[in-house]
C-alpha cells in the first residue's frame, strides 16, 4: 500500500518538480530532497500540528522571533533556558546563583514571568496561582526542544495565563526518521558538570517512534553555597499515519538547590560580592556562629501530556491535548530567636523559666496538581483559515508549614499553618486569517475566559485568607498583514487583554484591600515592517502597551506590616524594536537586535512606613511623584552575534549584550537602581568529520570575557525610623569570566 501511494505521489509531484527545477536551476535545486519533503508532508501528520493553536504564521500581524534546536544546541552547556534566549530582542535574564544554573528568570519588554504566557506543546506551564514559571523544575529542558517561538506583546495566547509582556511557545522533540543516540557532556567553572543522553528509535514502517532524554546537572554556583543538584528525564512515544497522530509524553524534573534568593546586601557588593545571607546562624546575643547546611529548596515536578490529531480532510483538522502536572516539595529555613506566638504556640514553661522565643527549623510545603484539556478545530474554507478552540483547566494546591526541629520541646512536626488554593478556568475562542488577495491578509481573534479562584485556610502569618474570586474576560485582537512585494512586508495589530491578580496579591492584602484590588487591563498596539532577500533579513516594529490598573509595588502595607502590590490607574510602554540578520558570505554572519523604550507610570504615589526611634509604628507617608519609570524596565537593550567561520566546520561566535539602567522600585531614584552593564561571550564550535561517529562536536564557551562586575536583579525595602532612612536590600551579582567545555557524540 505504501509503495502504491509513493508511486501516486511521484506522478502528482512530477510537474511541480520540473517547474521548480527549471526556476531554481542556478540555486542547486535537489529533486530528491524536494520529493522526500513532499512525501513526508503528505503521508503523515507532522507533530508540529500539536502547537498550531498557540503559534502564529508568517503572515500573522504579530511580533515574534523563533529559535530552533540547532541554535540552542550550540550554546546548551547546562544553563537554564532563559540564558539560552537572552540574545533575542527585549530579553533580560538573571540568576540567583550568578552563573545561569539553578533559579533563573527573565523579563521581556520589562515584564517578568508572571506576565509571560509559557506553553509546552500548547499546554500551559505557568503556575496557576503565582503565574510564575520555575525553569529550575525543568532542568535541561533545552535538550528536549525542537523549536521555540517568542511572541512579544499580547501575542496569540489562546491557552494558559494572560500574556502581558510576551508568550513563549515551546515545542519538544519531533518524530525522527532515523534512530540515533547522542551524548552531550560539559564541564567548567564553579564545578559545573552536565551530562545528557538523547535517543530515538526513529519512525518505523508502521509509524511508531520512541524518543527520550536523561540529564544530570551539578554546579556550586558563583554565590556562596548556591549549589544546584538537578536531574530530569523526558520520554515520548508517538504514532502517525496519513490521517492521525498520537503522542504521549512524560517529563520529570527534580531539583535541590541551596537558597540564594535573598541576594547580597548592597554594602557587601564591593568587599564580598559572593556573600550569601541565607542560612546564617546567630547566638542569643546576635553573634555569628556559622551557617545552616540544609537551607535548601527541594522540589519534584512531573508533566504528563497526551496529544491526538486527526485530519478529516486537507481542509479540516482536529487537535486535542489532555495533561496533568504534579508537583511536591518544600524549602527549609533555620530561624533565629523567633516568637512562639508567631507560630500560634503558647510560651513554654521550663522550671522557673518562661520561654517566649527560640531557634527552630521550619519547612514550607507545596503539594499540587494541575490538569486540563485543550481542543482546536482548524478549517480552511476558501480564503479563510479558521481556528475554533477551547480549554478547561483545574488547579488544586495544598500549602502548609512544619516545624521539624526546635531547641526546646514542641509538638513533633507541628503544622502552624495550612491552606488550599483551588483555581478553575476555561476559555473558548475563534481566530481567523483571511487572505483578501495575494498582498493583503486580515487576522481576527476573540477569546472568552472564565476564572474561579478559591482560597481557604490559615496563611503563614496566621491570618485567615479564606476568600473567592470570579472573573469573566473578553479578549479580542485583530490586525492586517500587507505583502508589499516579494521582499517587503508590513503589519499592524491591536489586542486587548485582561489579567487576574495572582496568589500573593490576595494573601498579602488585608480584607479591605482585597475588595479594592481589581484585575489588570492592557491594549497593545503593534506596527511592524520587514525586508528579506538572500543575504539580509531586517525587521523593525513600534509598540505601545497601554495599561489600566496595572499592579505594582507602591510601598503600601497591609494591617500586619507586609508590603503588597496595588493597582495604579495609568501606565504604558512605548518602544521601538529591531533586528538585522546579515549573511555576508560563508565566512561571516551578523545578527543584531535592539529595543528602545519608555516605560512610565502616570501620577505614581509613593508610600513609606514611619516608625519612631523605638520602632513603634506611626503610619505611612505618601508622596505624589508624578510620572515615574516602571521598575526593571531599561530604556535600551541591545544584542549582537557575530559568527566567523574561518575554516569549514569551525564556528566562532562573538556575543555582546547591553542592558541600560534599571530602577529597583517605581520611584526613579538613582541610588535605588542597577547600573547599566555590558557583557561579552565567545562560543567556539567545531565539528570533527570522521568515520567512527555520526557526529562529533567540540564546543567551548567563554562567558563575560572582560570580567565585568554587574548585578542583574535586586529588591529593596525602606522605611523612616526616627529621622533616618532605614533600608534592607538584596542584589544579585553575576559571575565574572567563566568557561564551559563540552563534547557532543552522536551514533
Amino acid at each position: 500500500m505504501f509503495k502504491f501511494i509513493k508511486k501516486i505521489l511521484l506522478l502528482v509531484a512530477f510537474i511541480p518538480i520540473q517547474v521548480l527545477a527549471q526556476s531554481n536551476s542556478t540555486n542547486n535545486f535537489n529533486e530528491e530532497e524536494y520529493l522526500n519533503a513532499l512525501i513526508d508532508t503528505l503521508i503523515m501528520i507532522n507533530d508540529e500540528i500539536v502547537v498550531t493553536a498557540s503559534r502564529v504564521g508568517e503572515k500573522t500581524p504579530l511580533t515574534y522571533s523563533e529559535i530552533n534546536s540547532k541554535e540552542l544546541m550550540k550554546s546548551n552547556q547546562g544553563a537554564d533556558l532563559p540564558f539560552l534566549l537572552q540574545n533575542t530582542p527585549s530579553v533580560i535574564v538573571t540568576s540567583d546563583a550568578g552563573a545561569g544554573v539553578g533559579y533563573t528568570s527573565m523579563r521581556i519588554r520589562g515584564s517578568d514571568l508572571t506576565r509571560i504566557n509559557v506553553t509546552l506543546n500548547g499546554v500551559p506551564i505557568n503556575d496557576a496561582e503565582s503565574n510564575l514559571v520555575y525553569f529550575v523544575d525543568l532542568p535541561d529542558l533545552a535538550s528536549s526542544v525542537d523549536n521555540i517561538q517568542i511572541q512579544r506583546g499580547v501575542g496569540n495566547s489562546s491557552n494558559g495565563a494572560a500574556a502581558f509582556g510576551a508568550s513563549i511557545n515551546i515545542k519538544t522533540d519531533e518524530q525522527t526518521t532515523e534512530p540515533f543516540a547522542r551524548l552531550s557532556s560539559s564541564i567548567g567553572s564553579f564545578k559545573t558538570i552536565k551530562n545528557t543522553l538523547n535517543f530515538s528509535t526513529g519512525r518505523n514502517k508502521n509509524g511508531f517512534n520512541f524518543n527520550g532524554r536523561i540529564s544530570k546537572i551539578n554546579s556550586k554556583g558563583y554565590i556562596d553555597r548556591a549549589y544546584s543538584d538537578l536531574f530530569s528525564y523526558q520520554l515520548s512515544a508517538s504514532w502517525s499515519d496519513e490521517n492521525d497522530f498520537i503522542k504521549f509524553m512524560i517529563m520529570n524534573g527534580k531539583e535541590q538547590t541551596y537558597q540564594a534568593w535573598n541576594g547580597c546586601p548592597k554594602d557587601s557588593l564591593k568587599t564580598n560580592p559572593t556573600f550569601n545571607p541565607a542560612g546564617i546562624m546567630y547566638d542569643k546575643n546576635g553573634n555569628y556562629i556559622g551557617y545552616y547546611e540544609n537551607e535548601i529548596d527541594k522540589y519534584n515536578q512531573t508533566y504528563y501530556q497526551l496529544h491526538y490529531a486527526h485530519s478529516f480532510s486537507p481542509n479540516l483538522t482536529l487537535t486535542s491535548s489532555a495533561f496533568m502536572t504534579t508537583g511536591k516539595g518544600y524549602y527549609e529555613n533555620y530561624k533565629n530567636n523567633k516568637k512562639l506566638s508567631s507560630y500560634g504556640l503558647e510560651p513554654l514553661v521550663i522550671g522557673d523559666t518562661i520561654i517566649q522565643r527560640l531557634n527552630l527549623i521550619q519547612q514550607k510545603w507545596l503539594d499540587n496538581k494541575f490538569y486540563g484539556i485543550n481542543i482546536t478545530l482548524n478549517q480552511k474554507a476558501g480564503k479563510f483559515d479558521i481556528n475554533y478552540g477551547g480549554s478547561w483547566n483545574k488547579y488544586d494546591g495544598d500549602h502548609y508549614g512544619i516545624i521539624n526541629w526546635a531547641e526546646y520541646p514542641i509538638p513533633l512536626n507541628y503544622r502552624w499553618y495550612e491552606n488550599t488554593g483551588k483555581k478553575e478556568y476555561y476559555n473558548i475562542y475563534i481566530s481567523s486569517n483571511y487572505e483578501f488577495n495575494q498582498y493583503l491578509n486580515f487576522f481576527t481573534e476573540v477569546q472568552y475566559r472564565h476564572i474561579r479562584y478559591d482560597l481557604k485556610g490559615i496563611h503563614d502569618d496566621l491570618n485567615d485568607i479564606t476568600q473567592n474570586h470570579i472573573f469573566n474576560f473578553w479578549n479580542p485582537k485583530g490586525g492586517v498583514f500587507y505583502s508589499i512585494d516579494e521582499n517587503n512586508s508590513a503589519y499592524f495589530s491591536v489586542a486587548y487583554s485582561n489579567r487576574e491578580p495572582n496568589r500573593d496579591i490576595y494573601t498579602d492584602a488585608d480584607e479591605i484591600q482585597r475588595k479594592n484590588v481589581t484585575h489588570e487591563k492592557l491594549i497593545d498596539y503593534e506596527l511592524g515592517y520587514s525586508y528579506k532577500n538572500r543575504k539580509i533579513a531586517l525587521s523593525t516594529n513600534v509598540f505601545y502597551m497601554d495599561y489600566k490598573d496595572q499592579l505594582v509595588m507602591t510601598g503600601e502595607i497591609n494591617n500586619v506590616g507586609n508590603t503588597i502590590m496595588m493597582n495604579v490607574d495609568k501606565s504604558y510602554r512605548l518602544g521601538l524594536e529591531g533586528s538585522l540578520a546579515y549573511q555576508a558570505n560563508r565566512y561571516f554572519a551578523l545578527d543584531f537586535n535592539f529595543a528602545l523604550s519608555q516605560n512610565k507610570i502616570i501620577d505614581f504615589i509613593d508610600y513609606v512606613e514611619l516608625y519612631d526611634d523605638k520602632w513603634n509604628y506611626l503610619g505611612q507617608s505618601t508622596t505624589n511623584l508624578g510620572t515615574t519609570d516602571i521598575s526593571f524596565s531599561p530604556n535600551i537593550i541591545s544584542g549582537l552575534n557575530l559568527k566567523v567561520t574561518p575554516i569549514k566546520y569551525l564556528d566562532i561566535v562573538f556575543q555582546e549584550k547591553y542592558v541600560g539602567r534599571q530602577y529597583i522600585d517605581n520611584t526613579s531614584t538613582l541610588s535605588r537602581s542597577l547600573n547599566p552593564y555590558f557583557t561579552s561571550n565567545v562560543n567556539i564550535n567545531y565539528e570533527w568529520k570522521q568515520n567512527l561517529f555520526k557526529t562529533l562536536n567540540f564546543n567551548l564557551a567563554i562567558n563575560n570575557i572582560f570580567n565585568n562586575k554587574y548585578c542583574s536583579n535586586a529588591w529593596i525595602y525602606r522605611a523612616n525610623v526616627g529621622d533616618e532612612e532605614y533600608i534592607e536590600d538584596g542584589y544579585f551579582p553575576q559571575a565574572g569570566i567563566n568557561i564551559m567545555l563540552g563534547i557532543i557524540v552522536e551514533l
